[in-house]
Order: C-alpha cells, then sequence, then structure tokens
C-alpha cells in the first residue's frame, strides 16, 4: 500500500516536516482530536480502529476510492432521522447505536473520521458522538481529510465491512448539547436574551434571503448573526486554519454566553460546533432540525437582509 511506500522512502517524510516547520507556529490549529496522514497511517493495522469515511458524494466511496479499511457512512441516511421532517433532526439514541454496532464500533474503539468537505461531514458524525456520550478521547478527525490522505498515499476501492458487529453502548442525548425551535423562538425570537446568542453558520448570501435553498423561505431567524463557519477552514487543503483565524472568526460572540447554532442540514454548524468548543466556549447547542425545518414552517418569522433583526423585528 501507498503509506509502505511514504515509509520506505523517508525523504518524503522530511521534505513534509521541512515544510511544517517552516510554517509560523502561529498558523497551525492543533485541536486534540485532529491527525494527519502520518497518525493514520501508523493505525491501519491497529485492530482497535475503525476508520469512517463520509464523502458529500456518497457513491465516490466506490468510483474514486477510500482510505484503505475505511467503512462508509451514508450523511443523510447514516446521521439524521429517516422517519422525521426534515430527515436531518438528529436519530434517536437506538437507531444511532444500531448503526455503530454495524460499523463494528465498540466502547473501547478509537473512530478517526474523514470526509472531502473540509471537516463540515465529519463534524456531524463528530457531533452526533459526543451528544449520545461516547467517549471523545477516542474519536479524531484526519485534518485536510482525502486532500491530506492522498498527498503521500492511495486509495482503494474495494468496500470494507465489519467483520464482527460491534457492541457499543450509548448514553441518552445530552440536553445540554441541543435546542428545539420552541427554544430559539422563546431565548431570541420572544424575549431577545442577553445571554445567548443565535448563529447562522449558512453562506451569506443565503443568511440574507438572495438565494433560497433547501427550504421554502428565505433569510435567516430573527436574531440570528451570520458567521460562516467553512471561513475557518483552508478551501484548497481542507486544513484548519490557524487558532488565531478562529478567534478572530468568532471573535464578535463572547465566550461566556450561551450559543444556539444552526445551519441548513447539520452539517456547518457541526463544524461550528467543533471551532467553537475547540476555542473554549463552554455552552453550544445546536438546532435539531436546522434551517431544513424553521424554514419550511410557513408560520415562523424570518428576517431578510443583513440585519439580525430588519423589518418589523427592528421595533
Amino acid at each position: 500500500m501507498s503509506h509502505q511506500l511514504y515509509r520506505a522512502f523517508p525523504q518524503f517524510r522530511y521534505a513534509a516536516l521541512l515544510a511544517l516547520l517552516l510554517i509560523p507556529l502561529q498558523a497551525l490549529a492543533n485541536p486534540d482530536f485532529l491527525v494527519d496522514a502520518d497518525w493514520l497511517a501508523d493505525q491501519l493495522d491497529d485492530e482497535n480502529t475503525v476508520i469512517l469515511e463520509v464523502r458529500y458524494h456518497p457513491h465516490r466511496y466506490f468510483t474514486v476510492g477510500h482510505i484503505p479499511g475505511a467503512v462508509q457512512v451514508q450523511r443523510f441516511k447514516d446521521l439524521g432521522d429517516n422517519d422525521a421532517s426534515p430527515i436531518m433532526r438528529f436519530p434517536s439514541r437506538e437507531t444511532f447505536q444500531e448503526t455503530l454496532r454495524g460499523w463494528g464500533v465498540n466502547d473501547d474503539s478509537t473512530l478517526v473520521i474523514y470526509d472531502d468537505s473540509s471537516t463540515a461531514l465529519a463534524a456531524r458524525l463528530y457531533f452526533l458522538l459526543d451528544l449520545y456520550g461516547y467517549d471523545m478521547d477516542r474519536v479524531k478527525i484526519l485534518n485536510g481529510g482525502t486532500i491530506e490522505w492522498t498527498g503521500f498515499n492511495q486509495l482503494e476501492k474495494e468496500p470494507t465491512s465489519a467483520t464482527t458487529a460491534g457492541t457499543v453502548t450509548l448514553q441518552d442525548a445530552n440536553p445540554a448539547l441541543f435546542v428545539e425551535w420552541s427554544d430559539i423562538y422563546d431565548d431570541v425570537v420572544s424575549r431577545r436574551d442577553p445571554e445567548v446568542v443565535l448563529l447562522d453558520t449558512r453562506p451569506r448570501d443565503m443568511y440574507t434571503g438572495e438565494i433560497i435553498r433547501h427550504s421554502i423561505m428565505g433569510g435567516h431567524i430573527p436574531g440570528a448573526i451570520n458567521i460562516v463557519s467553512l471561513d475557518g477552514v483552508d478551501g484548497q487543503t481542507g486544513q484548519w486554519r490557524s487558532d488565531e483565524s478562529l478567534a478572530a472568526l468568532y471573535a464578535d460572540i463572547p465566550q461566556d454566553q450561551r450559543v444556539y447554532v444552526y445551519c441548513h442540514d447539520g452539517f456547518r454548524m457541526g463544524l461550528a460546533y467543533l471551532q467553537l468548543k475547540h476555542l473554549g466556549y463552554e455552552d453550544v447547542r445546536l438546532y435539531n432540525g436546522g434551517w431544513s425545518h424553521w424554514g419550511n414552517e410557513l408560520t415562523l418569522p424570518v428576517v431578510e437582509g443583513p440585519e439580525p433583526y430588519g423589518g418589523d423585528f427592528a421595533l
């Protein structure tokens, strides 16, 4: 395999190390959960490691290929509630637990998640594991995803399936990690609680309502500020930007406030969750359903334009 080639020709490793040493220290984000391709290559033969791929276009697991040994995660079917509306509400504990067991996950498994979407898809799976009480010290994300891996390694196309079903046991959903639409309507839209910040992580033109996608209505929830979570990732390499860049991105949100976060279908807000928790924000909660719920409920209020509170809500 190509990771063996990487080891066989150490000049590749030395060149990569030299390149890293030439980058200023402040240019590197270093969350404990981010790992690189070299780290992952050393884990491939570890029977306790479960590698999980979440591609934007899931068929590319087969047509383009995946990291050796990686199990396919189908981002909508496996990471949402297939019987709900919208389908990207959080899956139940029982359903998600059964999914994890099908991937061969045990309570002591080391999970390595990667995607081809700047960590946004991997973040959704990471959040669900946190929501249901998995040991998060055992969960890693490949920084840079498929781009990072293919720099020195190849992909394979033969599908991987767990030879033995896992026995992982999850806990009930942690109520401190999510909110429903009614919480947002009460705390932000109605009472304007000064201790709560509502964060919309979608692209700017969707926040303003210039572009309508994944919903009937355009715009944003009254009171929401707009910070695009994908701006915290380098679009070319798929790797996280520096801690200083992340801190500047979220500088308008005080760390001592409660943060409610949403996007369209649960991926960008998962990335924001990772970024904010890494920066030290303690109370971050994701909207179960997101804009795919709010923007399709015709009786719920929306604001169009660049201001958090506009129109009738500006009074």
